[in-house]
């Protein structure tokens, strides 16, 4: 008989960081569809690198937070912890969009949100 040696898959940070998305949203009740949207949204922005900057305007993060230091609402490890980038980012969208298909359609017709 022969063992097999079962490896997890590894998944890239772009996958880990979509998976902590979609269960924040799931956490929310927010929709399949929701995460759809804010999936486009966020591979847009940063494709999904929690340690993207953007030099010229200062925006950081997942969601390209403007400055990126506003993240620090969310927790003193916001430039290296993808979830409290995400939690920000949330907490933004529901403040100004509502929902993150609101922030996408936003996206959409000015190309920022």
């Amino acid at each position: 008989m022969s063992t097999k040696t079962v490896q997890k898959k590894r998944l890239s940070a772009k996958q880990r960081n979509k998976a902590i998305a979609r269960k924040m949203l799931k956490k929310r009740g927010m929709s399949d569809r929701q995460y759809r949207c804010l999936a486009k949204l966020w591979t847009k922005e940063s494709n999904w690198n929690h340690r993207a900057y953007n030099s010229s305007s200062g925006a950081g993060g997942i969601p390209q937070a403007l400055p990126a230091s506003k993240m620090s609402s969310a927790g003193s490890d916001w430039r290296t912890n993808p979830k409290t980038q995400i939690k920000w980012g949330l907490r933004y969208i529901k403040g100004r969009y509502g929902t993150p298909c609101g922030a996408w359609a936003h996206f959409l017709s000015r190309n920022w949100y």
